[in-house]
């Protein structure tokens, strides 16, 4: 963009000296460098802090399904990649042994407590004793925790959705034996209930951004097109600037200026979710520093929007 301005007052300059209307002195003679110098200094430079730029990209959250109980699975009715709403069922676990479990907890719970009735009339007649009246409805409640445990294994095996979204790369198939293990997740599903907006901002030019500045951004994904959306937040840690406890002493780190994350949030909540996950690019922030500089950026970045039809990376 400086290489344009520049040009832009060349031509300028040779227009007003071709007319006569100034002498190609040696002042003329110098002052494209001059020019030259002032645009760095008084735009260009401080465009990075007043309209701080960086790449883009958009993720969303990802929950490994596990299951609560283990078993053999014996249906899988969701389709790869096709939106699901909450609650949805992802697949079914066979019931059988825990349809099982909870019609013999309902047999001995229903004898426990037609015990507990006997224990307590013969105490009512004086012909029991408290202790035994106790100790069944000590087996009564044990009994209806029990069941109601059961009941609650059975109910899940039949895992749903947790969330709107779609499910990804599905190679779980009907006969395939499932655990409950949190290190075997058995599919992946996406959630798109909200989108993640990271934008990467060097550290030089980060102090300036503040929470509801507007920006702009070009996504690979959607080239020829600018999408808008507020700062959201700046997050206050990188990993970088994580200490962990261990047992040894401090040692000497390579520091390097990391650049900071600035979470945005689409003013079109509707243009976010029409992205696929892992959408990158890149985007501008326009904070209250350097006005001047904000429409060279915005330039800047629309000519990034359309050479996205052409440039791949």
């Amino acid at each position: 963009m400086i290489v344009v301005l520049l040009n832009v007052y060349l031509v300028i300059l040779f227009l007003l000296v071709r007319l006569k209307v100034i002498s190609f002195n040696l002042f003329w003679k110098c002052s494209p460098f001059l020019v030259l110098l002032l645009l760095l200094i008084g735009l260009f430079i401080p465009m990075g802090w007043g309209a701080p730029s960086g790449p883009a990209l958009l993720g969303r959250y990802s929950v490994a399904i596990v299951p609560d109980v283990a078993g053999e699975v014996i249906d899988v009715p969701v389709q790869p990649n096709t939106p699901l709403k909450a609650g949805d069922v992802l697949f079914r676990i066979d019931p059988t042994p825990f349809q099982a479990q909870v019609g013999a907890l309902e047999a001995q719970l229903t004898f426990a407590r037609l015990r507990l009735d006997q224990m307590s009339q013969l105490q009512r007649n004086d012909a029991g004793r408290a202790f035994d009246v106790q100790q069944r409805e000590s087996e009564v409640k044990q009994l209806e925790s029990q069941l109601e445990g059961a009941k609650w294994n059975l109910d899940k095996t039949t895992v749903r959705a947790p969330a709107d979204g779609y499910v990804t790369n599905l190679a779980l198939r009907k006969g395939a034996r499932v655990t409950n293990l949190p290190l075997s997740p058995v599919m992946a599903f996406i959630d798109t209930s909200s989108t993640i907006l990271g934008v990467e901002v060097q550290q030089i030019a980060a102090r300036y951004i503040k929470p509801g500045q507007e920006v702009e951004i070009a996504f690979k994904f959607l080239p020829g097109r600018i999408l808008a959306g507020k700062v959201e937040t700046v997050l206050q840690a990188v990993a970088s600037g994580q200490t962990q406890a261990s047992g040894q002493a401090v040692s000497a780190l390579l520091t390097a200026p990391t650049p900071f994350i600035v979470r945005v949030k689409f003013d079109d909540d509707a243009a976010g979710r029409s992205l696929p996950a892992g959408s990158a690019g890149t985007a501008a922030i326009f904070t209250e520093r350097v006005a001047a500089s904000h429409l060279i950026r915005k330039v800047l970045l629309r000519q990034e929007a359309i050479l996205n039809y052409v440039l791949p990376f």
